[in-house]
């Protein structure tokens, strides 16, 4: 007998339109420089409309909202709005919107992980795991369809040590295939630092505080940059294509221009042409 064919892989791109405005309303936030103003979770921002729209998406920075446009969901709003609830919104059916407020953030957490996943299997150098990539990703796109009770209890925890084990040994197996002694910053505290110009061609930098650090012109080719913390850094005119397992989060958060040189996949800011 065959075994049953995997299940297919979410989106893992944010589709606002088929979004009941989870990331609106399921998360909470503080009011400071990247948020206006306080707000609960569970509760809609002052700022939602009736469509799920926000109303002032345009000028989200220019009214203290800077925080939103660093926000990814990486796909999981319409999952859980269209795949997990089938469509059912939180203002027609109110008996729905605890629970779908509680999966959105698991959902959320299980799209990053498997986006970086993802990522992990177009690495040739990374070959010799790719067969446990792909379990991992087999594993965690299950997940994706279990219902919302299930999600809702579900801890994200031991999954994500477990895959994070596995993106570490892509991470080496790539940066050792770049010649010469290769930083390693991880977790390191570099908020402010001078690296303009700098060579961190295959550095770690996972988990990097490196908020208004200069990097301006370094060449950031295949660095691992997971979870590294780039609010307000200068990229202008840094390289950072091939860079493992940068996120367009990361890049909104930043500061630079289109010199700066990014991986296919990612676009530039719209506050970096401004």
């Amino acid at each position: 007998m065959s075994s049953p064919a995997p299940a297919p892989l979410p989106v893992l791109q944010a589709d606002c339109a088929n979004c009941f405005a989870l990331c609106c309303v399921a998360l909470p936030f503080a009011k400071s420089t990247d948020f206006a103003v306080n707000k609960p979770a569970g509760t809609p921002c002052k700022n939602l409309q009736q469509d799920f729209r926000c109303g002032i998406h345009t000028r989200l920075r220019d009214s203290g909202f800077q925080g939103c446009t660093v926000f990814d969901c990486f796909g999981a709003g319409q999952q859980v709005s269209q795949v997990t609830f089938g469509g059912r919104d939180w203002r027609t059916h109110p008996g729905t919107a605890g629970e779908m407020f509680e999966v959105f953030p698991v959902m959320r957490q299980l799209h990053e992980l498997l986006h970086y996943l993802a990522e992990a299997l177009t690495l040739p150098a990374a070959r010799p795991v790719h067969a446990d990539l792909r379990t991992a990703l087999a594993d965690t796109t299950r997940w994706t369809q279990a219902d919302a009770k299930t999600l809702a209890s579900f801890d994200v925890g031991p999954l994500r040590q477990e895959i994070n084990a596995l993106l570490l040994k892509t991470s080496e197996l790539v940066r050792a295939k770049v010649a010469g002694r290769k930083k390693n910053h991880r977790g390191a505290d570099l908020m402010g630092a001078r690296l303009s110009g700098a060579d961190l061609r295959g550095a770690n930098l996972r988990g990097a505080y490196l908020i208004a650090a200069d990097l301006s012109s370094a060449d950031l080719r295949t660095a691992d940059l997971i979870g590294a913390d780039f609010r307000d850094t200068d990229l202008r005119g840094a390289d950072l294509r091939d860079a493992l397992f940068l996120t367009q989060p990361q890049l909104n958060a930043a500061q630079g221009n289109p010199a700066t040189l990014l991986p296919a996949t990612l676009t530039c800011p719209a506050h970096w042409l401004a």
